[in-house]
């Protein structure tokens, strides 16, 4: 069993603090300074109570205990100021890391892991999950650590004057603590609920968002907003009755812990009146334990967040733990660009059944090789295992000789240029989404490689040209003017080898051809691997590869396979029927 599954969520948490433990240890010492500085009022007030009763009349004496008094509140202020400000800090820049390693996690993750999480789920962990951990960092590490040390220091100062008066100020504390308990047995699994609730409505808002062109194209929008509205109220009325619940119990604790006086004082006047309690001792209790509560009850107020925290670490340790592509660091010598895949086998997860079976090709360096089928064969899974996207389940491919697995995960990405038929445009200008392939280019060279994709005409007739935003996920173009721009990213970044997923299908005919001029000059004496949907696009491909249901069933040239595939001809006719009919 992985060992970091045995930890509890605070040395979780600890673990990924680093160099920020040793702020948290500054800030515990600073919380024990404030809480003890807010003690000494407790014994100020003993003492003026007690000269009070004896007589004293002299202003001095009081003056000076006054004044002790509010420098003990006085440090009590600055140091918790201090003590917090020193967490926040510690705090935010965990919380930087946190989100820092799961987004690096996420790219070492296979693309199946990820494809598999709804968006709505990974938001809400990174986001608001991670957020959560504030209180929990930021004040529930330092407070508790001071408002449970500061009772028990009192404690003792109480047994040391009478050990039964001690026993009597700690009555109230576990009749109360006995109701709490009774809303806590169930709080980790009720939190939990609580998330799934969130994420569920999260999702659906993701959902709905991602959907609303054919929701709205299909005149769907009533029905639509159901699922959403059926989530945010089970989000509504999950909290409201876990809440109503948590109520009666909760006043209860509230009520009858801080009640010190209910006990000490009847018990305590019987001690005195007996002759077994001095009066000083019983004033000094008397002060004394409506100061011990007090922190234990700031310290309870930790207890959801503590409940809560085992689930929120679980979330966000969930994803730091998920098995990743395990790539070694240091770079490989390739002896050539040679792609092999031998008896490959696959599936996207364990529990899924295989749907590649005992893939075996072999692509020569600088040649063209074109994967084709009817959908859903395995020709995508087969360039994404080639891209190194996900591990092979059984059987190799290798690169240059050498398995893709020993290969560093920079290097292959540095080897390859993925273009897909549905690539991602961030929310920032046409510019940057084409300097993405390769960080450090000039504006000339990403204004060429527009040039060379065939997408400099469209661009310059944009309101900002080249500087214009193309919004979240490039909603501002067009598909076909996306594809292109994400064709243009990737000829900037000039990989040896050039995997296009059905990269045109978003294009109209005329401009496919256009392109498929440019791709051709572009991809020059590199190695082109390409899926496409038009197979007119793909007769001059130095081999061919027909794949059915997983499984690679003929290869070779356009005019071979037109001879002796039956698949192949099937599809060529059905391609030549459609091109006819347009």
């Amino acid at each position: 069993m992985d060992k970091r599954k045995l930890e509890n969520p605070l040395s979780r948490l600890m673990g990924l603090a680093g160099k920020e433990k040793k702020k948290y240890a500054l800030s515990i010492v600073l919380a024990i300074l404030g809480v003890a500085a807010g003690i000494i009022p407790y014994f100020a007030v003993a003492r003026m109570l007690i000269a009070l009763i004896g007589g004293t009349k002299e202003i001095s004496f009081f003056a000076a205990y006054c004044l002790m008094a509010a420098a003990g509140y006085l440090l009590k202020v600055l140091f918790s100021i201090w003590s917090t400000s020193v967490s926040h800090t510690a705090t935010f820049e965990i919380l930087k890391e946190i989100r820092k390693k799961l987004l690096s996690k996420l790219s070492r993750l296979p693309m199946g892991v990820i494809l598999d999480t709804p968006s709505g789920r990974l938001k809400d962990t990174i986001v608001d999950r991670v957020e959560g951990l504030e209180t929990t960092l930021a004040h529930m590490i330092p407070e508790i650590s001071a408002n449970m040390l500061i009772p028990v220091i009192l404690l003792i100062y109480v047994f040391v004057l009478d050990w039964r008066m001690a026993l009597v100020t700690l009555i109230t504390l576990p009749l109360g603590m006995c109701f709490v308990m009774i809303m806590f047995r169930t709080y980790p699994a009720k939190y939990e609920g609580s998330v799934q609730a969130s994420q569920q409505m999260n999702n659906a808002v993701v959902e709905y968002v991602n959907g609303i062109e054919v929701i709205k194209a299909f005149s769907q929008s009533a029905k639509s907003y159901q699922k959403y509205t059926d989530a945010v109220n089970y989000d509504a009325s999950y909290f409201y009755n876990w809440m109503k619940s948590c109520q009666w119990p909760m006043s209860a604790y509230t009520a009858i812990c801080p009640a010190t006086l209910l006990t000490v004082l009847p018990i305590g006047f019987l001690f005195y009146a007996g002759g077994s309690l001095a009066m000083t001792d019983f004033i000094t209790v008397i002060i004394i334990s409506l100061g011990i509560i007090g922190p234990i009850l700031a310290a309870s107020n930790y207890m959801d967040s503590i409940a809560a925290m085992g689930t929120v670490v679980g979330e966000v340790c969930g994803i730091l733990d998920k098995e990743e592509l395990v790539r070694p660091m240091e770079e490989v010598e390739l002896k050539d660009l040679t792609i092999e895949m031998n008896q490959v086998t696959f599936s996207y997860r364990a529990d899924k059944k295989e749907i590649l079976h005992g893939i075996t090709l072999k692509i020569r360096p600088g040649t063209v090789t074109a994967l084709v089928g009817p959908s859903g064969s395995g020709k995508s899974t087969i360039a994404k295992l080639i891209a190194g996207f996900w591990d092979v389940g059984g059987g190799e491919i290798t690169l240059g000789g050498c398995d893709l697995k020993k290969i560093p995960q920079n290097q292959l990405a540095d080897h390859i240029a993925y273009v897909s038929q549905d690539n991602y445009l961030f929310d920032d200008t046409v510019r940057e989404n084409i300097r993405m392939g390769r960080k450090g280019a000039t504006d000339a060279e990403v204004e060429q490689a527009a040039r060379d994709a065939g997408c400099d005409e469209f661009i310059q007739e944009l309101e900002q040209g080249y500087d214009t935003r193309v919004g979240s996920a490039g909603g501002h173009l067009s598909g076909g003017e996306r594809q292109r721009i994400a064709i243009a990213r990737a000829m900037l970044k000039n990989a040896p080898i050039v995997i296009l997923d059905e990269a045109t299908a978003y294009l109209d005919p005329e401009n496919e051809a256009v392109l498929q001029t440019a791709i051709g000059k572009l991809v020059s004496g590199k190695t082109l691997i390409v899926i496409a949907h038009r197979l007119s696009t793909i007769t001059d491909s130095d081999q061919i590869v027909v794949v059915k249901e997983g499984r690679i069933e003929d290869i070779g040239t356009h005019d071979e396979l037109l001879h002796r595939s039956p698949l192949y001809q099937e599809m060529w006719n059905a391609h030549i029927g459609a091109k006819d009919g347009d």
